[in-house]
Formats: structure tokens, sequence, C-alpha cells
């Protein structure tokens, strides 16, 4: 006699529409220095997978020296040093394959 057992495998990846990747904020944080503060709304992000890939593709741009996301308010917060062009955030964050919706209110 033998017993089954049912297993349930995971196909999805972990970006599902729970976020249970992880919990808590991705920070990249380059140096400290004098510096401009700006926080973004970012469309997509559901686990810390996606904080990690926008918070890369943020930390590239230059003079920044710190990014903050935090999927489960889609808020990116982005330190520098001086004030970024938009243009320049929204093509990092859509390389990162998410949309800047703009400034967070």
């Amino acid at each position: 006699m033998t017993a089954e057992t049912d297993t349930t495998s995971s196909t999805g990846s972990c970006c599902s529409p729970t976020g249970s990747c992880h919990d808590g904020a991705t920070d990249v944080q380059i140096e400290q220095a004098d510096s401009v503060t700006a926080v973004y709304q970012v469309k997509g992000m559901t686990c810390g997978h996606c904080e990690g890939a926008v918070s890369e593709e943020i930390s590239g741009i230059a003079g920044v020296t710190s990014v903050a996301a935090v999927a489960s308010t889609g808020l990116v917060t982005v330190t520098s040093k001086a004030p970024l062009a938009e243009d320049d955030v929204r093509a990092a964050v859509d390389e990162a394959g998410y949309e800047l919706l703009g400034p967070a209110a």
C-alpha cells in the first residue's frame, strides 16, 4: 500500500500579487553628503525584488547618494547631491520595468 502526498509547487515569480517575497524597504546607499531628497510614486512594485530593481536603476543616476523603495506604499525616496531631472528618474524606473507616476503628493 502506498500513500500519495499532494504537494503544491509554486510556479510564479517572487513578484507575486501578494507581494510575499520580502518585507520592508530595500535601501541602496552610496555615500552621505549635503543633499536634496525627493519622494516619487512608482506603480507596479509588489515585493522586495521589485524594490531592489527600482533602487538599483535609480542609484545609477549621476549624483544619487541613496534610494529607499517601499513596495507596500509605492513610494521611492531618493537623496541626491542636486535636484534630479524627472525624465532621468522616469527612464531609470522604466528600465527596471515599473511606471513612475510622478512626485509623491
